[in-house]
């Protein structure tokens, strides 16, 4: 069992359900997947940069992307509807969870001039988005394989609509967040 997922369920659960005054153990905050997502604009002109970054990003993940395709033409970007455009990839269940361990303990602190993540990435419903401008900060990908240099943006959707729930159950998790954030 992945360590997260046993901090959760053994300590995480218990204090939320006790913060947040919450009756019923359905209704306490719980991460029910992550999207790690990845646009590449110069797939427009070389597909060779697309087979590159879903190479890296199924490394990443440990499990292979799906290619997104344009929704609509742009003539200034010589983009037309259903080329390819970008990657991503939806993890759950012990992935997500050695994923989300990994991006806490390994791959945030390994950033160039960290000082936390940000706290006001929270949407209306809870979910929380992370931002990572160079794919070599994950152990995994050695930075002279890197052929292109691409950025990531990971999603950590979360149970109930509440961002201040969400917030305290990725605090608990051990989620670095700014000091002085509120």
């Amino acid at each position: 069992m992945n360590r997260l997922i046993k901090k959760y369920t053994d300590t995480v659960r218990k204090e939320l359900t006790s913060d947040l005054a919450i009756s019923n153990t359905h209704q306490v905050p719980k991460i029910e997947k992550i999207v790690i997502n990845s646009g590449v604009g110069k797939a427009v002109a070389d597909t060779k940069q697309l087979d590159m970054v879903v190479a890296t990003l199924a490394t990443i993940s440990g499990q292979k992307p799906i290619i997104t395709k344009a929704q609509h033409s742009i003539a200034t970007f010589k983009l037309r509807e259903g080329m390819p455009i970008g990657t991503k990839v939806t993890l759950r269940g012990e992935r997500m969870y050695s994923f989300l361990d990994r991006l806490i303990a390994v791959v945030l602190p390994r950033t160039r001039d960290f000082h936390g993540v940000s706290a006001k990435a929270f949407d209306k419903s809870g979910n929380y988005s992370i931002g990572i401008k160079d794919q070599t900060v994950f152990p995994e990908v050695a930075y002279e394989d890197a052929m292109v240099i691409h950025g990531l943006q990971i999603t950590i959707v979360i149970s109930g609509n509440d961002a201040k729930a969400s917030k305290m159950l990725l605090e608990k998790l051990g989620m670095p967040f700014e000091k002085g954030a509120k």
